[in-house]
Parts: structure tokens; C-alpha cells; sequence
């Protein structure tokens, strides 16, 4: 839905960027999947080490991009609600995956079955991967990506 106004190429381009951060907080999940299929390893992260390099070089460059895309965009009244929903849903995504994390490090050690850490791992990252996967395509087509619940809390996040 384009109800906020037209979006320009720029915009595209900018709701796609922040798109970046969960798919790469999400690759973790995909150890499994990468050393079962390596040719997916390979079609996932050929273009990702530049920013996987910052990403673990730098501290806390998770933390420090997290704050400049909220303050620096969600928050900017500035920049095109388009934009900044795109920036807001991106990390709204993020903090899924944190959570997911969370979550299943909490569970491995009661879980002795490793068939089901490994299913799990798989389907949080087959999950994110989709989710970008939609969202970035819909903010290239100008269309808002309308993941649900995630969405819905963008919205009330967002101006």
C-alpha cells in the first residue's frame, strides 16, 4: 500500500539498506543449512563479507547501528515515511532475532536431541530469509511490506 505518497528511486534504495541488518544477524542460524548445502553458503554470503568484517571488527557495531537507524532515521521526521518504515521494520526484525537467540541458547542445554536445535536453527533462518527476502522486494517495487504483527507494531511505532 502506497497510501503515504509516490516513492522515488532513492527511496527504494534507502528502504532497502537497513534490510541488511537482520539478514546478517540472521546468518548464524544458518550454520546448519550452510554445512548440509554449501552452494547455499556460497549464493547467500558471497557479497556480505565487507560488512561481516565490520560487523565483528568493530564493538558493539551491532548496538552503535541499531541507535543511528532508530534516532538517525526511524525518528527523523525528515526523511519519507517510507523510509522510515522500512528502517522500523528492519529493526523490529532484528529483535526477533535477538530474541529467537535468546531463546534457543536457553533451550540447548535441556534439549539433548540435537536434530531439534538444528530444525529450529533452520527454521528461524529459512523464516528471516523470506521475511527480507518479501520485504526488500516489496520496498523495490514501492509497496509497503506488511509482515504481520510486525507490521502493525511499525505502524504504531511510526508517524
Amino acid at each position: 500500500m502506497s497510501w503515504r505518497g509516490s516513492t522515488t528511486v532513492s527511496d527504494r534504495i534507502f528502504a532497502c539498506l537497513p534490510y541488511l541488518f537482520p539478514l546478517i544477524e540472521g546468518l548464524g542460524f544458518g550454520k546448519y543449512l550452510f554445512r548440509q548445502f554449501p552452494i547455499l553458503k556460497q549464493t547467500l554470503v558471497w557479497q556480505l563479507p565487507p560488512l561481516l568484517m565490520a560487523d565483528y571488527s568493530i564493538p558493539f557495531a551491532e548496538l552503535i547501528i541499531l541507535f543511528a537507524l532508530y534516532f538517525g532515521v526511524v525518528r527523523n521526521e525528515n526523511i519519507s515515511h517510507f523510509v522510515r518504515f522500512n528502517a522500523m521494520q528492519a529493526i523490529l526484525l532484528y529483535i526477533v532475532l535477538i530474541l529467537a537467540g535468546l531463546i534457543l541458547h536457553i533451550l540447548v542445554p535441556s534439549i539433548p536431541i540435537v536434530f531439534i536445535i538444528e530444525t529450529i536453527s533452520n527454521m528461524i533462518f529459512l523464516g528471516i530469509v523470506a521475511a527480507v527476502g518479501y520485504a526488500v522486494v516489496q520496498s523495490a517495487l514501492g509497496r509497503y511490506a506488511e509482515i504481520p504483527t510486525i507490521s502493525d507494531a511499525v505502524y504504531m511505532q511510526v508517524r
